[in-house]
């Protein structure tokens, strides 16, 4: 089996001989620049030496350029990162010994070491991933294949996401339960329930799959994959965070406490 290391290009040496421009480390509000052609550690010591935690390697992380690309590599030996672009979109483990391109303009970079996160984020200044938006369509309508949710069903889903959207690199295992998300909204957890389940059933129809299963199907798998889909396809995003404090959408606002009784809803 040929070793990845061997396919990787030597530090510098651009496919083209281009240089892929530099790339600039944030880290509790400090820049650090890093020029072409040099590497740069993160770890208990190194180039950013974040801090004195046992539990963390000396030397965990390693930012270098090859291949005309700026990569991410994981040099520990037991600690993994979550690495993810700015909008959520992408999300992907760094285990021990891997390594990813730097292809976002902004790839956020999170990992735990005992009792302590971290997070960083590393800026590219000519970064190769580039958005593409679809064309909004000239008569308003909405596009073809678009889900369209009420507001109370979209403000359900962000209520499961909203770890997710707020701090980038948040893993699914940190979603609320249905329970607490239900709490948040001020709902009972009957109406949370039922409304879950017209969202999934709405979107299963659509062809999203991992919404619907049998009576031994996981609800926390459910709402993960629920997660996952909304914040990938952008049916909900950062911007919606506000409807969460809506009192229109809280359940005050209709009679419905969050207590054991469910009020009459018939979105």
């Amino acid at each position: 089996m040929t070793d990845v290391e061997d396919t990787v290009p030597p530090l510098g040496a651009g496919t083209d001989g281009a240089a892929p421009g530099d790339v600039t480390v944030e880290y509790a509000g400090e820049y650090v620049t890093i020029p072409t052609g040099t590497r740069f550690t993160i770890g208990r010591e190194g180039d950013l030496a974040l801090d004195d935690n046992r539990f963390l390697h000396r030397h965990f992380l390693q930012i270098e350029e090859a291949g005309g690309l700026w990569w991410l590599v994981n040099i520990g030996a037991r600690m993994a990162a979550t690495v993810t672009d700015a909008e959520g979109r992408v999300q992907a483990q760094l285990a021990p010994g891997a390594r990813l391109p730097i292809v976002f303009g902004v790839t956020t970079v999170v990992f735990s070491a005992g009792p302590t996160t971290y997070e960083l984020s590393v800026h590219t200044a000519q970064p190769a991933f580039r958005e593409t938006r679809p064309d909004a369509l000239i008569d308003g309508e909405s596009t073809i294949g678009a889900v369209p949710m009420t507001p109370s069903q979209k403000v359900l889903i962000v209520a499961l996401a909203e770890p997710v959207l707020r701090r980038d690199g948040t893993g699914m295992s940190e979603l609320p339960t249905s329970a607490a998300a239900a709490q948040r909204l001020g709902w009972s957890l009957t109406r949370f329930n039922r409304k879950l389940d017209n969202v999934c059933d709405k979107l299963d129809r659509q062809g999203v799959p991992g919404l619907r299963g049998g009576v031994a199907a996981s609800a926390t798998n459910r709402r993960v994959r629920l997660v996952e889909y909304a914040v990938a396809s952008r049916l909900i995003t950062r911007d919606d965070l506000p409807l969460l404090d809506d009192p229109a959408l809280r359940g005050d606002a209709d009679g419905v406490a969050a207590g054991p009784a469910a009020g009459k809803d018939h979105e």
